[in-house]
Formats: C-alpha cells, structure tokens, sequence
C-alpha cells in the first residue's frame, strides 16, 4: 500500500523507548507521528493532515493525558479523532474518567503487540464508517438544500413570468441585491440569505387577477387597491415557516414597497424601521426593472436610472444605500450582460 493511502497513527508518550516500542508495531500497517508532550500532540492533532487516531499516554508531566483528551474534545477540528489511552494505570476509575472525556478505548502496558494492532484496526474501521456516513449526511444535506432553492426561485420567477414576458428579472435583482449587501459589510452568510430570498419579493403578484395584472393602462383606485394586496398574499405563501430563508423571503415581500419616508404600503413604514433587506431589495428591484426593456416600455439608460435613485434618496430609497449601490455598477453591468430578456 503506498505511504499516503495509508492512516496516520499520532503516538504521544513521554518516554521515547514506549514511543519507539509502538511505532515498531504500528509502521508497517500505519503511518506514524509522535509527541514527546502534551503541548506538541495537541499542536500535531491540529495541524494538517490530521491524524486519523491518537495513542495517547496517561502519565505525563505538565499535562497529562487526560488534559490532553479534554483539550482534544473541546476543538471542532479534533473532536472526532479517536483517542485509545495507553496506560498503566488501569484502576476502574481511570478508565472510567478516560471514557467521560471521551476515549474510545484503552490499552494496559506493557503493550501486545496484536492487542495494539486490532484494537488500531478496530477503531479506525469505526471512524471510517462514522467519516462515511457523515458525508453521506452532508451530501444528502446539500441535495435537499439546493432542491429548496431551486423550488423557491423557480415560485420567483413564476410571479415574474404572470407579471410579463421575463422571468430574468428576478435573477438579476438578487444579483444586485446581493451585491449591495456586500457593499455594506453584511456577513457572507446574510449576503447568501438575501440572495435566495430576493426572487420571493413579488411572489404574491400570483394572486392578482390578471385583467388589474396585466392591464396596459392606468389603475383606478378600486384596481390598485386590489394590487397593493399582493403584499399579503406573499406573506400569507410564505407564512410563518422558521427557516431564516422563508423568514427573510416573507420579511423583503411584506416591506419592499414600503418607501423611506412613510410613504409606501402597506403599512406606511418608514426610516430604519423598515428591515435592511427590503431596503436593499427595493433599491435592486426598481433599478432592474427601470434598466430592462419590456412589451409596453423602452429601457432606461444607465444613467437615467441612477439619476431617479438619486432623486429619490430619502423619498422613497435609504439614501446612504442609494450611494453604495452605485458602487457596485461594475458588477451590475456584467450580470445584466450575462442574463438578458429575450422580448
């Protein structure tokens, strides 16, 4: 078996002759590392590659082993390396304590060599298949994760494709809404939410009756009234699910036409108190929808769109985020150019 197919057994033993004495069972089968302390095995347990098991001594000055396996069992990147003590001290208390930090076995000295070997062979046949089939969870994880997405842009671009002839719409302004929210410092993760849950905004417009939908004309007021109700009925799609996407989605669709000055609906929220993700995302929505050609408007120009947002920089947009956006053209223009309409 070549040296790098092999699993890399960390031995940590104060005495180099008990060292010596278990990498002379170990090398032919293993691959090994040794530590003369505590200190240098929790260093070498943490370094990559990671061992795929640790022989640990009990009996060591400054820390002992016990120490050492507390230590190895509160950090995320060692905790599920199992550790089999190797020890004289076999008292039922001592393995008693070992086993509550979280030990996996122990090995009485003076050593057996098969003793050591099938214990060794045991414990990584057992990590093996808890490192498969936590990978096997992650995978299915992910599986599941992207098939929601998937579901929930494609909710998105249904509300688009009964608005008009494009479904690009809600592609490009979460694309610009994720950009604005880099633009500002939101963590990674935030920035990710808001990208999945931008598509949702209008998602309500599903429960419009298409002669107010799609009418080419003006609404009179009993029609906007009835158009001002897609707001709920995106809420009401949504509910009131605990997942921090749906949360995020029904909180952009109920607030993205709320206006920084009270002015909008349906509640006539204003300032701060309308959440930052519909800030972000009425900035994105109105910018896209202004800049993209459809059946019963020419596009706007660049230009023309930003100087509107500029207009309204504390009317109807948060206006330190209308500066930020406008920082982010760049990246807007090359998304524009990658997911175009085709009217």
């Amino acid at each position: 078996m070549p040296q790098t197919d092999k699993a890399t057994i960390l031995v940590v033993d104060d005495t180099p002759q008990n060292i010596d004495v278990l990498t002379g069972i170990l090398r032919s089968d293993y691959r090994v590392k040794a530590a003369l302390n505590g200190a240098l095995a929790l260093k070498v347990a943490s370094a990559e590659p990671r061992p795929d098991l640790i022989l640990l001594d009990v009996m060591m000055p400054d820390m002992d082993g016990y120490e050492v396996c507390r230590q190895l069992k509160s950090r995320i990147e060692t905790q599920a390396i199992p550790v089999i003590f190797v020890t004289a001290k076999s008292e039922e208390q001592d393995e008693a304590l070992g086993f509550s930090l979280g030990a996996v076995d122990y090995i009485s000295k003076p050593v057996n060599p098969l003793l050591v070997l099938a214990r060794v062979k045991s414990q990584l046949a057992l990590y093996n298949q808890a490192r498969h089939l936590e990978n096997i969870v992650q995978q299915r994880t992910r599986e599941l994760n992207e098939t929601r997405l998937e579901i929930i842009r494609r909710l998105g671009r249904a509300a688009e494709f009964k608005d008009n002839e494009t479904g690009m719409h809600v592609i490009r302004m979460s694309w610009f809404s994720r950009f604005l929210a880099e633009q500002i410092g939101q963590p990674d993760a935030w920035c990710e939410l808001l990208f999945n849950a931008a598509p949702m905004h209008d998602i309500g417009k599903i429960g419009i009756p298409d002669n107010v939908l799609l009418k080419p004309g003006a609404l009179d007021a009993e029609q906007w009234q009835m158009m001002q109700q897609h707001v709920q009925f995106g809420v009401d799609i949504l509910g009131d699910h605990p997942s921090p996407l749906l949360q995020m989605a029904r909180e952009v669709a109920l607030f993205h036409h709320e206006k920084w000055d009270g002015s909008g609906y349906p509640h006539g929220v204003s300032g701060t108190d309308i959440p930052l993700s519909a800030r972000i995302v009425a900035i994105a929505d109105v910018f896209d929808a202004l800049t993209s050609k459809r059946p019963y408007k020419n596009a706007w120009t660049e230009e023309q769109a930003v100087t509107l947002l500029k207009e309204q920089s504390g009317k109807h947009f948060d206006s330190q985020l209308v500066q930020e956006f406008v920082g982010c053209l760049p990246q807007i223009r090359d998304v524009q150019a990658r997911y175009t309409d085709d009217i």
